[in-house]
């Protein structure tokens, strides 16, 4: 495997997990050895020390019945018994004078101890010393302990076996770790991949995405709920992407479409001015025709630009505390006159003291395209229903007409951009009002809904939060 490989691998998740859980499980462990070998180690000092401690008791006894003499034969009897290699006993006085002791051939590089006597001498019951011995690889476990009137007893006990216990002891376990190592880091690979197979999956379907394959999504499998979620949350990305892009292939489509007639006017007038000779009222009609599509034209785009800026969260909203009926009694002014032309009466059926906040043109905006539509689709000698309540701590504001309603087949896209009904092709309108109005109520934390039957009317009504504004008002 090459550095550049290696590295790469390194950077991988799955090498990061494996890793971390092969040290974290190689840290416990060794840690739970730690504490169980300083346990065993204390266990057997424990051990050794009484046994020291006990002895030191008899030769005290047999010191004060019998004398120096029955301790000197006692201790030789002890110390052939375990062996001269691995005990010796010795009395001294607390000057380091010796006074008896057991065969000490396999000890004389061992000295009285005059520091443990000296510590004796200024009080205390008895000392113990682990001492090493050089050129031997064990230590030696010495008690030294007052046993009658100026008669110390040292008993020296070899560690030996205690220790070439823990010697293989702690080479079992160093094997047993290694192996344990491993496969910790088998178990933390395998652990790590199989937790790693959902957002594989997911990376997976990205890359067919990215290579033109729009309609692949993620299979949701019930395995470990972060994933699943995950690829979840990712379905419903693409989900909304192609929404997107579906809505931007059809905006595109409507804007070509929508685009092509008053581009076309604007060139027949631009030819006929330059082709038509010099008639000045020809000429000024059709520079009004070249007025008026252009200015369609800024419309649409402007339109579209706010519906852009209320759907991402970027539209200001220059908000205050608002009456609704002052707002909607503004609007009415507008097209009172409107609705008197076409024989169409408007029904005022609000009261004041309703309070919102919100951005007073655009909410006027939203407010005025909705009636719009209401008198335009509203025939002679019918009526009008203007309404604004108060429930559930929202605002209603309700347009109610009784004109020609939504064919059922229209209900689902009348809030798409650009869209038009057939009924709707037959009067002048861009197909973004009711795509503006949803926009801007929905950046004002509100929503709008409508219901229609046709031939008896529509009714949409706008629904506005009032808590932000009772705590202002």
């Amino acid at each position: 495997m090459s550095l550049r490989n290696l590295s790469n691998l390194r950077r991988t998740l799955w090498f990061r997990l494996a890793f971390w859980y092969a040290a974290i499980f190689t840290v416990s462990v060794f840690g739970t050895f730690l504490a169980f070998y300083h346990t065993i180690i204390s266990v057997i000092e424990e051990r050794e020390d009484n046994d020291l401690l006990n002895e030191s008791k008899e030769f005290s006894s047999i010191l004060a019945l019998k004398g120096v003499a029955e301790v000197k034969a006692a201790m030789d009897l002890e110390a052939e018994s375990e062996g001269v290699d691995k005990v010796f006993f010795r009395l001294t006085t607390p000057d380091g004078k010796e006074i008896a002791s057991s065969n000490m051939s396999s000890w004389k590089e061992l000295g009285i101890g005059r520091a443990a006597l000296k510590k004796l001498a200024r009080g205390g019951d008895y000392i113990f010393e682990t001492i090493t011995l050089p050129g031997r690889g064990y230590s030696v476990r010495v008690l030294n302990v007052m046993i009658g009137p100026e008669t110390i007893l040292q008993i020296g006990l070899s560690l030996e076996g205690d220790e070439m216990f823990l010697d293989v002891f702690k080479d079992i376990f160093y094997m047993t770790m290694a192996g344990l190592v491993i496969i910790a880091a088998l178990i933390g690979g395998a652990i790590a991949r199989w937790a790693l197979v959902g957002i594989e999956e997911v990376t997976a379907t990205a890359q067919h995405i990215s290579r033109g394959s729009f309609g692949q999504r993620v299979i949701v499998k019930a395995k470990v709920i972060e994933i699943e979620r995950l690829a979840t949350t990712f379905n419903a990305m693409l989900d909304r992407i192609d929404a997107l892009v579906a809505g931007m292939r059809d905006v595109t489509d409507n804007i070509a479409h929508d685009l092509k007639t008053p581009i076309t006017r604007i060139r027949s007038s631009a030819e006929m001015i330059l082709t038509g000779g010099d008639h000045p009222n020809e000429s000024a009609s059709l520079a009004m025709t070249t007025v008026e599509e252009c200015d369609r034209l800024l419309q649409m785009i402007n339109t579209i630009l706010d519906i852009s800026e209320a759907e991402t969260g970027i539209m200001k909203l220059n908000r205050t505390v608002l009456d609704v009926a002052d707002v909607m009694d503004q609007v009415v002014d507008v097209y009172q006159y409107v609705a008197e032309d076409k024989g169409i009466v408007i029904h005022k059926q609000y009261h004041k003291g309703l309070l919102v906040m919100a951005d007073l043109t655009r909410l006027g905006q939203a407010i005025a395209n909705l009636l719009d539509n209401a008198v335009k689709y509203t025939p002679k000698g019918k009526h009008i229903f203007l309404d604004a309540i108060s429930n559930n701590g929202e605002i209603e504001i309700i347009i109610k007409d009784t004109g020609l309603g939504i064919p059922t087949e229209d209900m689902p896209r009348i809030w798409d951009r650009l869209y038009r009904g057939d009924q709707s092709r037959s009067e002048k309108g861009l197909g973004l009002g009711l795509s503006l109005v949803k926009a801007v109520i929905t950046a004002h934390k509100g929503r709008v809904e409508v219901s229609s039957e046709p031939g008896k009317g529509s009714t949409f009504t706008v629904y506005l939060p009032v808590n932000e504004a009772s705590s202002v008002a």
